[in-house]
């Protein structure tokens, strides 16, 4: 099968990539690097002649909600038109465990693409997963001034990036699924201890400063709202163990 990646230079992206070559599929990266703006749609339409799926697993620094909604509803509409000239049966969507009850920040874009994917008559498929153990590795660079950490006060329920691409590369070789069920770690984990983790194992002295975040978003990430249902399967790597693999591989 030929499967279309958008974001595939990405976290994520990298990661669905890697599970589809192994399986023996082709793949073609949605990006600039490209030659495909998704922004734009400039080289899009092109890019998924002859795709049997297209994987969106796109993502955006942007926090605000204005922002957010900008950037996940103009790419989704795009890939979305383009998807129905090219004639692509499949659209795959990764989203976020509890964005549709937070709905700000960052969170109202993947809720504003979550809406945009459901309004098709079939062909999708919207996999919901918790925060990536990686999110504590990324916090550590861009909320970091001088000695200080930032840490976001937040229950959840990390996963590895790897077991999602993973579970997005088998749901793109299959038939489409509409909502699935909700992909979350093995265990719940408070962010602050995550990022104090991250900073211990690879030597690095910041003083830890928790971050109270505001909006409905902020509520969610204190009340548990992010955190997976009853139902959601569970991956098999915790975070410590992830760290550990990290920090020896480093």
């Amino acid at each position: 099968m030929r499967i279309a990646v958008a974001g595939g230079t990405g976290v994520v992206g990298s990661h669905v990539l890697a599970a589809l070559k192994e399986r023996g599929h082709e793949t073609v990266t949605l990006s600039r690097s490209t030659g495909v703006d998704l922004m734009s749609s400039d080289g899009l339409e092109q890019a998924l002649q002859g795709a049997d799926a297209v994987v969106d697993v796109t993502s955006t620094g942007a926090q605000s909600s204005k922002a957010s909604v900008r950037f996940f509803g103009t790419v989704t509409r795009n890939l979305l038109t383009a998807e129905k000239r090219a004639g692509v049966p499949h659209h795959v969507a990764l989203s976020i465990v509890g964005a549709a009850k937070a709905d700000s920040g960052y969170y109202a874009g993947k809720a504003a693409q979550e809406r945009a994917v459901m309004a098709l008559p079939g062909g999708w498929t919207i996999l919901r997963a918790t925060q990536f153990h990686e999110f504590a590795q990324q916090m550590t660079t861009r909320a970091a001034f001088g000695p200080l950490q930032l840490a976001p006060v937040a229950r959840c329920q990390p996963i590895a990036a790897a077991e999602v691409g993973e579970a997005l590369a088998e749901i793109a070789v299959g038939e489409p699924r509409g909502l699935d069920r909700d992909l979350a770690g093995p265990r719940e984990e408070q962010m602050t201890r995550m990022i104090r983790a991250y900073l211990a194992a690879t030597g690095t002295r910041r003083l830890v400063v928790n971050l109270t975040m505001p909006g409905a978003m902020g509520k969610g990430m204190r009340d548990g709202s992010i955190l997976p249902g009853p139902d959601a399967r569970l991956g098999t790597q915790t975070f410590d163990e992830w760290l550990a693999e990290t920090s020896s591989a480093a």
